[in-house]
């Protein structure tokens, strides 16, 4: 895993720090290496998520060997892993056509804000609380709303990893928000951001971005949830890199309007 973060870093996808430990989590037979002479040259994730839904990244060559077939071959593969699923991924603007032509379809975008947010301040009456307090099955059930399929084992590393800010937002008792901050090379960042409203979702990235104070944060957010793309841009964060959330089957039943930011670009 380290590997493939260091090749998705010299790509400029800035994954987080520690995220190889929750993705081995979430299917630790999901992560293929392809290898020429005993050189690890390519690679791919083809993570199962439950029986019927699965999520490309990590697709990978080096650049020195593109073009002559070996992605080809690790793409088969990863997609093999994940017959008879419907499959996700967020294919970068200059491969588009070619996921298409492999029955991927676009939903909608993930545009990358970064930056230093101003103007970031709590609103409203909810409760922010560390959300390693909130019960785990709550949590979980609150995650579904917004993702496809339950994914408990991914989650429950994702938000206990040690150099994580994890929050909750409630209010009378109900969750109304969720969102993680973790480090990365560059940019740290923030994902998922789940809220009920713009004010939740303004309280909950003021607090995390309040975890690395003056230093800039980046978010991924669904071009489709026009009241998270208006609230990052109030904040001053500047759009740096965009990618299209493709589908091979129906695009899913999830609450778009709450996704703020999705969680991660290489898992869903």
């Amino acid at each position: 895993m380290r590997r493939l973060r260091e090749w998705a870093d010299e790509e400029g996808w800035n994954p987080g720090e520690s995220d190889g430990q929750a993705f081995l989590a979430a299917d630790p037979h999901g992560f293929l290496v392809g290898r020429l002479n005993g050189e690890a040259v390519a690679s791919i994730s083809a993570v199962r998520y439950g029986a019927d839904f699965g999520f490309i990244g990590f697709y990978i060559v080096r650049p020195e060997l593109r073009g002559q077939g070996y992605g080809l071959q690790v793409w088969k593969a990863g997609m093999a892993h994940l017959e008879g699923r419907n499959v996700a991924l967020d294919g970068v603007v200059e491969r588009q056509a070619d996921y298409r032509k492999s029955g991927f379809r676009r939903a909608w975008n993930h545009v990358r804000y970064e930056g230093v947010p101003h103007g970031a301040e709590p609103v409203g009456d909810v409760a922010l609380v560390d959300a390693r307090a909130i019960p785990f099955d709550r949590l979980a059930a609150y995650d579904r709303r917004f993702f496809p399929t339950a994914r408990d084992a991914f989650l429950a590393s994702w938000v206990s990893l040690s150099d994580r800010t994890a929050l909750a937002a409630v209010r009378d008792g109900e969750l109304q928000g969720f969102g993680v901050l973790r480090p990365a090379a560059g940019a740290s960042r923030i994902g998922p951001l789940y809220a009920a409203s713009e004010d939740v979702a303004l309280s909950l990235m003021a607090a995390l971005a309040g975890a690395v104070p003056g230093l800039p944060i980046a978010i991924d957010v669904p071009d489709a949830n026009k009241a998270s793309v208006a609230l990052v841009e109030r904040l001053g964060l500047q759009a740096t890199f965009e990618a299209a959330r493709m589908y091979t089957g129906p695009v899913p039943n999830v609450d778009l309007s709450g996704i703020y930011a999705t969680t991660s670009l290489e898992l869903g």
